[in-house]
């Protein structure tokens, strides 16, 4: 409550310019706890003058999508993500259904300690359904489409989240024959064994009913991952790269660039660079990805976990929009997803997170930096190597990519020892 209270201010009162009352979206995934964090920032809202419309659950981008289609002076959005139900958080849209910059967030943080806005009688904000906000939603990412999807047979897993309701209504009403799993949220399984980070369950569904592909999402929807007909996974890397080419292919892609992070594949930068397309590399993180699109004017951005970011309809990654574009190529070129998937060639890349050690250390490391530079001299133009920090824990991710496995796996265990040795945190004792 304390926090929407702050939210209210900073993104209400302080940049309403029109005189009347402030206005917001709230929407949340079907996580239980959302049902009473959804209330608790309802009433921060409404407390402080604001006017809340209630969108009940919808993912991610619909949220921020539903901000600027309503013109509301900001959204909230109320998930974790991928994680398991016992998480949660809160997410802010400014104005337009853009992420918030660091500065604004910053004075949403400092805004918490002072005392909130106190308007009384008539006043205060009023909170009202949403009720129309799946359909128009859904409406919108119809008119995307540059293709029906008559024909096509979509395995949907919808993680039991966000996009249950609205993901499998979109794909048929795009013409999709649709098989649905992962639908029944119980405010306790989403993300529990199905969705994009478990993607066994619907590999099986589409080789079983003999679908032409397979769509995953995470639990709030603004990621895709998708499986071929032989139930092959195909990563956002490969689905950017789908999309990419054939954008560019119809004169659509702006600037022939791709936004992508230092995380993609090296096979994705080989592959667009032979259809002519360049890549601009950002660090890890949607945010990124969106900042350079929009500094750039580019119109399609992402990241290997299937955040892919259409800047001509989206302001953020969104799953169930990717996966009707991904599938709309399937039905417009008559080409398997298989086929398509192979514009580029993965490179066999290995991750490998060393817990437990000085993440602040990694760029000061004389002998880190220069197991760097052994492994990069061996790989040579074949492979590269990536040591990147977390930013949340003691953990410091180590990835190589090389021409072939087992070089890879040797590369990333020779140096993740380094860096167990390198940064071992120091013991203090009492």
């Amino acid at each position: 409550m304390n926090l929407a209270q702050a939210a209210a201010v900073v993104l209400g009162h302080d940049r309403n310019t029109n005189g009347s009352r402030p206005r917001a979206v709230v929407a949340r995934d079907p996580r239980a706890s959302g049902e009473f964090i959804a209330a608790a920032v309802e009433a921060g809202l409404s407390s402080s003058g604001i006017d809340v419309y209630d969108a009940g659950v919808l993912p991610t981008p619909a949220a921020a999508y539903l901000v600027a289609d309503l013109d509301a002076d900001f959204g909230v959005m109320i998930s974790a993500s991928h994680n398991p139900a016992p998480d949660n958080g809160i997410k802010f849209f400014a104005r337009g259904g853009q992420k918030l910059p660091d500065d604004v967030e910053n004075a949403i943080e400092e805004q918490m300690s002072k005392e909130p806005v106190r308007p009384l009688g008539s006043d205060v904000g009023r909170i009202q359904r949403f009720s129309d906000a799946e359909d128009r939603y859904i409406v919108h990412l119809l008119q995307t489409l540059p293709h029906r999807l008559d024909g096509l047979k979509v395995v949907l897993d919808c993680a039991h989240g966000a996009a249950s309701g609205c993901s499998p209504q979109v794909f048929k009403d795009a013409g999709a024959d649709v098989i649905v799993i992962g639908a029944d949220p119980d405010g306790h399984n989403i993300n529990d064994g199905v969705g994009s980070t478990h993607l066994g369950p619907l590999k099986a569904a589409v080789v079983k009913h003999g679908a032409d592909l397979g769509i995953a999402h995470d639990g709030d929807a603004d990621r895709c991952l998708a499986v071929d007909h032989e139930g092959t996974e195909v990563d956002g890397d490969q689905i950017m790269a789908i999309l990419a080419v054939a954008l560019k292919a119809s004169g659509k892609l702006n600037d022939d660039v791709l936004v992508a992070t230092v995380m993609s594949n090296l096979g994705l930068k080989i592959a667009l660079r032979k259809a002519g397309i360049s890549i601009r590399e950002t660090a890890v993180g949607d945010r990124y990805v969106l900042e350079e699109m929009r500094d750039g004017g580019f119109n399609l951005g992402g990241e290997q976990s299937g955040h892919v970011i259409f800047a001509d309809y989206a302001t953020t990654g969104d799953g169930v929009l990717t996966g009707l574009q991904l599938a709309a190529q399937v039905a417009l070129t008559g080409r398997p997803l298989k086929q398509l998937a192979t514009v580029m060639t993965k490179l066999p890349q290995v991750l490998i997170n060393v817990k437990g050690v000085d993440r602040t250390r990694v760029g000061s490391s004389e002998a880190l930096a220069q197991a760097v530079v052994v492994a990069e001299a061996a790989l040579g133009d074949t492979g590269r190597v990536l040591l990147r920090p977390s930013g949340t824990e003691p953990v410091v991710r180590v990835m190589v990519e090389a021409g072939d496995e087992d070089t890879a796996q040797s590369i990333a265990e020779r140096l993740a020892q380094v860096v167990r040795t390198e940064l071992a945190l120091e013991l203090v004792a009492d």
